[in-house]
């Protein structure tokens, strides 16, 4: 009878209940945070970046695919593995197009019975051709983002590895510069 009204232990108890499903929503909504905020980092450094073509910034200064790579980079507050080779997390492609109904984009990577069970390759080419003024191009970056957190119902992986693809791409028309070695 004594150990019926014994309340000594009942807060334990109750956090003990409570505790894993407060801590999973709690891990959820930074998950959830985190992704969003490393998509609107990603296009921030895409927009800026992408500046630099439009304006003939980058094609007088002379940049190649590895100094596009890093003004890029640059923008992404260290946070994103910017590593080029075969397992490369961050894609970009900058591309010269004839018109604006021409800007499409892709899924960026193998699907279906074309990936392994842990990845998938991309299909988009690592290429940096930003034009001459007045040309149409299509910049686009994409990354592949761990995730974290893997609860039935909640799952922001979007990859077979874990991971979720993150994306942003601009179109513009490149300003009327000069550029005496630009193509």
């Amino acid at each position: 009878m004594r150990f019926r009204r014994d309340e000594r232990a009942v807060t334990l108890i109750e956090f003990g209940i409570l505790a894993l499903p407060f801590f999973t929503i709690i891990a959820a909504i930074l998950e959830t945070a985190l992704v969003f905020l490393a998509g609107q980092i990603l296009d921030s450094a895409v927009q800026d970046s992408a500046r630099l073509v439009r304006t003939g910034q980058a094609q007088t200064a002379g940049y190649d695919s590895d100094d596009f790579r890093a003004a890029v980079c640059a923008g992404l507050y260290g946070i994103f593995d910017c590593s080029k080779g075969a397992g490369a997390k961050l894609r970009i492609n900058v591309a010269v197009i004839s018109d604006f109904a021409e800007a499409t984009t892709g899924y960026p990577l193998k699907t279906g019975g074309d990936c392994t069970a842990d990845e998938c390759d991309w299909t988009l080419a690592d290429d940096y051709v930003p034009g001459a003024g007045g040309n149409v191009v299509l910049v686009q970056a994409f990354y592949k983002w761990p995730t974290l957190v893997n609860l039935p119902g909640f799952n922001l992986q979007s990859l077979p590895d874990g991971s979720r693809l993150l994306g942003s791409s601009r179109v513009f028309r490149n300003e009327p510069f000069g550029c005496s070695d630009c193509t």
